[in-house]
């Protein structure tokens, strides 16, 4: 099983002028010399991601999409920023970034390239790719990373103005119902019940830490020779935010199907087997690291990160039926917005105790 991201030619939807684009990196970054060969990452759902081949060595440039795109969203700025302060500033592992273009006239959307990383990506948090030895070091690295993510101090490394401090949920829950009425294709009853629940069952406690919003195994790259995430990759969905979210986002899988193909679920699995931590080992060694005597209101997280997740799969169905999606099996992708919905009103309306 390749642990490696796969490339293809660049896809007929995403091509641009790489004449252009080599100049102004010649002017930007001067280092990459005369060469320049572009690879298409396959995996990704929303900002395409290309390798770039050069003779100053190998980078990766993301880009929003062609297109129409729905509002706020694809801010690679956004990426570069956080991305950025991080790198500079902590210990958390992100790519080195190198530059950001926000003229949409070098190659017809902003983009940033940064530095390409050797290392390996294990999609599903079942690890079969991994020998079972490495399993339990590898869940236990990436909750770490998470903790001390979400331990930043958010002031201190100039990230003040990544987003609204309070009120994230909410928030999160309006935008997304907004995005999901937006790129409606069929009736979801079930989304429609989580966007009258969630309101009016916002977590009790409000907090503030720099949220990844996509904090899973397959944005995670762990070293060549070891069980360690060497970096956190797809910012895109990063703000300040409530941690907890984040934390619910990541223990998904405990609650999705293991039979069905694309849901990188944990649910069926024999986990003792397998050698990775139950969803209780997962929350107590993050609470162990955050200093948190334990979790209230866990379903509503857990409600609330299925019902974006379905907000967001949708986008990516109705880009595909519009032509525009970044990723070739994105129309398969979308059609799982349903389950989502239905584990998340399942959850929400049954209740989770801490």
């Amino acid at each position: 099983m390749s642990m490696t991201p796969e490339l293809v030619d660049v896809l007929p939807a995403h091509e641009f002028d790489q004449s252009r684009l080599l100049a102004w990196l010649q002017d930007t970054l001067p280092e990459v010399g005369d060469r320049l060969a572009v690879k298409q990452f396959q995996g990704g759902q929303s900002n395409p991601t290309f390798l770039l081949e050069t003779d100053g060595g190998r980078y990766v440039l993301r880009k929003k999409p062609p297109g129409k795109t729905l509002p706020s969203a694809h801010m690679v700025e956004r990426e570069y920023k956080v991305m950025r302060a991080l790198s500079e500033h902590t210990e958390v592992p992100v790519p080195n970034v190198r530059v950001l273009c926000e003229d949409s006239e070098v190659i017809g959307t902003p983009f940033y390239v940064m530095d390409f990383l050797e290392g390996r990506i294990v999609s599903h948090s079942a690890l079969r790719a991994l020998d079972r030895q490495e399993r339990l070091p590898a869940h236990h690295s990436a909750i770490d990373t998470l903790a001390a993510l979400h331990s930043v101090d958010v002031n201190a490394i100039g990230l003040a103005d990544y987003g609204r401090p309070e009120g994230y949920v909410a928030r999160q829950v309006a935008r997304w119902s907004k995005q999901y009425l937006a790129s409606k294709t069929d009736e979801l009853p079930e989304m429609d019940r989580l966007m009258a629940w969630l309101p009016e069952n916002l977590p009790s406690t409000d907090e503030c830490a720099i949220a990844h919003g996509d904090y899973r195994f397959g944005n995670l790259m762990l070293a060549p020779d070891s069980p360690e995430v060497i970096a956190i990759l797809d910012w895109e969905l990063s703000t300040l935010g409530h941690p907890l979210a984040d934390l619910a986002y990541y223990c998904l899988p405990y609650h999705l199907p293991s039979d069905l193909e694309g849901m990188r679920g944990l649910k069926g699995e024999d986990l003792e087997a397998l050698g990775i931590p139950t969803e209780q080992e997962t929350l107590d060694r993050y609470c162990a690291r955050t200093g948190r005597d334990g979790i209230d209101d866990w379903h509503v997280y857990l409600a609330f990160s299925l019902f974006r997740l379905a907000a967001i799969l949708q986008g990516v169905y109705k880009r595909a039926l519009d032509g525009n999606a970044a990723n070739a099996n994105a129309l398969q992708v979308g059609k799982r917005a349903s389950l989502l919905a239905q584990v998340g009103w399942k959850i929400a309306s049954e209740g989770r105790p801490a």
